[in-house]
C-alpha cells in the first residue's frame, strides 16, 4: 500500500526539496523534480529511483494511481491543490511531483557509441529551449544530446517538464573541454561537425552532402550570439535554414527540429 502523509505544516524538513528555488541546491544533493504523471512514468521506466511524491489528493486515486503504487516504498505527501501551490509557488502539472535521484552521467564514448546523429548545445541557458530540443531530437532520429559545461542542465525542473520525459530517453553527457576543443573531438571520433549560423558562407539545410555524412554533428548557440565564432571557424560546415518574408532567423528550438528533419541519414 502507498505510504500516504497529509500535509500538516508546510515548513516541514521533508517537504523542503519541493519548495526550494534552487535547482542547483538540489543538483548537489543528486536529486531533481520530475512534474506530471507521464514524464514521472518515463523517468521511472528509464530506470530513475524516486525519494518521494508529492500529490494532490485526488490524483493518488485517480491519474496516477499506479504511480502511487509502484512508489509504495516511499512517502507520499499529499495536500489538496491550493495547499500544494502555497508550497511550492506554483501550480503542478496534473497534479504531482515526483522528487527522483540523478544517475552518474555517462562517458563521452558509451554516449556516441552507435550515434550517427547528435546535436550538441554550446552556452543554451534557456530551460525551455534545452527541453524543447531534446523533444524534438528523441522525436526525430537524433542518438545523443551534448552539452558544454556552460549549458543549462536538462533536469532542471522546466527543462524536464518541456521535453516530456525525452531527456529520460536520449543518451547525453557533457562534453569535455572549451571551444574549439570539443569539435576537434569529435572530428577525431569521425563525425563531421556542422555549426548553425548565419555568417560566413553557409550550405542550405538541406544541401545532399548533409544527409550523406554517415556521421554528423549538430551545433546548436544562443539566442542573442548564436555559436561562439572559434566554434563556427572549426566546424566542417556551416550551415542556414533559408527564410522568407524578412524573417533573420528561426528560435534554437524551432530551428533544431527543422536541422534534425532535414538532416537525417540518407542510407540509399
Amino acid at each position: 500500500m502507498p505510504r500516504i502523509i497529509e500535509i500538516t505544516d508546510l515548513s516541514a524538513p521533508e517537504l523542503i526539496p519541493f519548495r526550494t528555488t534552487d535547482e542547483h541546491a538540489l543538483t548537489r544533493q543528486g536529486v531533481f523534480i520530475a512534474e506530471s504523471p507521464k514524464v514521472i512514468r518515463t523517468a521511472l521506466a528509464a530506470g530513475y529511483e524516486p525519494v518521494s511524491v508529492l500529490a494532490e489528493r485526488g490524483c493518488i486515486t485517480g491519474r496516477a494511481a499506479d504511480i502511487a503504487e509502484y512508489s509504495a516504498d516511499i512517502p507520499i505527501y499529499t495536500a489538496d491543490r491550493a495547499v500544494l501551490e502555497k508550497l511550492t509557488g506554483y501550480r503542478l502539472t496534473q497534479g504531482l511531483l515526483c522528487l527522483m535521484r540523478r544517475k552518474e552521467l555517462p562517458a563521452l564514448g558509451d554516449v556516441l557509441r552507435g550515434a550517427a546523429r547528435i546535436a550538441v548545445l554550446e552556452n543554451i541557458m534557456n530551460q525551455t529551449n534545452v527541453g524543447a530540443i531534446f523533444r524534438s531530437a528523441a522525436a526525430l532520429g537524433v542518438d545523443a544530446v551534448l552539452l558544454t559545461d556552460d549549458c543549462s542542465d536538462p533536469l532542471f525542473r522546466r527543462t524536464v517538464r518541456v521535453s516530456m520525459g525525452a531527456v529520460f530517453q536520449l543518451p547525453w553527457c557533457v562534453i569535455p573541454g572549451r571551444s574549439p576543443e570539443y569539435v576537434g573531438t569529435l572530428e577525431a571520433m569521425g563525425f563531421a561537425c556542422a555549426a548553425m549560423a548565419l555568417h560566413g558562407d553557409p550550405v542550405s539545410v538541406d544541401d545532399p552532402s548533409l544527409c550523406a555524412e554517415p556521421r554528423l554533428a549538430l551545433f546548436f548557440g544562443t539566442e542573442d550570439c548564436g555559436l561562439k565564432p572559434e566554434t563556427v571557424a572549426a566546424c566542417r560546415y556551416t550551415v542556414k535554414i533559408p527564410m522568407s518574408r524578412g524573417v533573420d532567423s528561426l528560435n534554437v528550438a524551432a530551428a533544431s527540429a527543422v536541422a534534425f528533419w532535414q538532416t537525417r541519414r540518407n542510407d540509399n
